[in-house]
């Protein structure tokens, strides 16, 4: 049985039947810059609800806000890339960014401390996104436990996530979510105030239009604050855009988890701990012997090295697409890809984990810095 929400992904997922379910608009032909970025390139963004909006503000500079959260638990991986690359490129075509730690939804939901939730937060996620290239000139980074020292903003931020639940019902949230709990809807509330506070006068000024993108199984989330926010009679909102990107598969073919190290490659893995998970674990697209693999190729489409290569890891198209083919027509062994793919993640690592160690120096400024510097 296939299961798409929040908190599970479960079976072989069709994205053009949850694009219908969800009332989604597939990604067309966007702007030249955005080929600058693969993930938009190769449609691996694939799904987007009122991007216009967003693309209108990017062309003709006016301010607008791309808002995420982040989940403090276990390790950062590579599939989390998928994301912060989409933030720093956003940030660098004129975006602020707000990021939320769901310190409160890990509490409530997952029974985490928030002390715990602090420590992994900095340690396994800021960390790597300031290393990533992340820059604080025009980032908000806030933990939902404690929304700021400035008074005014933290009670506008509770404000509205308080208010919000005088216009939805438990009924709608079991039509979104299926099983639902206390908890889980009063997460969900919070997450409505996550991505449309930065519109009050307390943030930004003024109602602005603001992007979240996310993959498919958040978009109950998104349903449920767009409903609400229509509904809302304190203050005229713009709607939220939001964008969809492709799940990038675990190791063994099948989705991340955090409570399998074999699962997933993490940013602080040892370039001996990489080759062991990937030869080891990387599903194969490949024959079954190396006679049957020359005659009838293999399978890129389901090949966890040439997805890692597609999605993250090799940024030529021309040597992606010769990569392909030789996979598929037999030429390319899947020892042979797996030694690419290899070479290509500790190349990476080996400078990201510099710039890592020297990102500590940069925590206090998107963490600790004066209320009066957070615009």
């Amino acid at each position: 049985m296939v299961s798409v929400n929040p908190w599970k992904v479960k079976g072989e997922v069709d994205y053009n039947k949850l694009v219908k379910e969800f009332g989604l608009t597939p990604m067309k032909k966007l702007p030249e810059i955005f080929n600058k970025n693969l993930l938009f390139r190769r449609k691996i963004v694939f799904a987007n609800r009122d991007i216009a909006r967003i693309l209108d503000a990017v062309k003709n500079k006016k301010k607008f806000v791309v808002m995420t959260g982040l989940m403090p638990t276990g390790k950062l991986h590579i599939g989390h890339l998928l994301l912060i690359n989409q933030l720093i490129f956003w940030q660098k075509l004129g975006a602020k960014l707000y990021i939320a730690v769901a310190d409160l939804e890990a509490y409530n939901a997952r029974g985490q401390s928030l002390e715990e939730s602090r420590k992994i937060a900095i340690e396994q996620y800021l960390l790597n996104y300031i290393a990533l290239g992340l820059s604080p000139k025009n980032c908000d980074f806030y933990f939902q436990s404690e929304r700021s020292k400035d008074a005014e903003k933290s009670n506008a931020y509770y404000r509205l996530a308080s208010n919000f639940s005088r216009y939805a019902t438990f009924n709608e949230f079991k039509a979104v979510y299926g099983e639902i709990s206390p908890g889980k809807m009063n997460a969900s509330l919070i997450q409505a105030a996550d991505m449309f506070h930065p519109q009050l006068p307390e943030f930004e000024g003024k109602p602005l239009p603001v992007l979240v993108p996310v993959g498919i199984d958040q978009d109950p989330h998104l349903r449920i604050a767009r409903d609400i926010s229509q509904r809302y009679k304190d203050y005229k909102f713009i709607q939220l855009s939001s964008t969809y990107h492709l799940f990038s598969p675990g190791l063994k073919g099948d989705k991340m988890s955090a409570s399998d190290s074999s699962s997933y490659i993490s940013l602080t893995d040892t370039p001996a701990e990489i080759k062991r998970k990937i030869n080891k674990y990387a599903f194969s697209g490949g024959g079954e012997t190396t006679e049957e693999h020359r005659k009838k190729g293999g399978n890129p489409d389901v090949d966890v090295s040439f997805q890692y290569l597609k999605m993250f890891f090799e940024e030529d198209d021309l040597k992606l697409a010769e990569i392909e083919k030789d996979y598929r027509s037999g030429k390319l062994l899947t020892g042979e890809l797996k030694k690419i793919l290899i070479e290509k993640i500790n190349s990476f690592l080996k400078v990201h984990q510099g710039k890592r160690e020297k990102a500590r120096k940069m925590v206090d400024k998107f963490v600790y810095k004066d209320v009066t510097t957070s615009k």
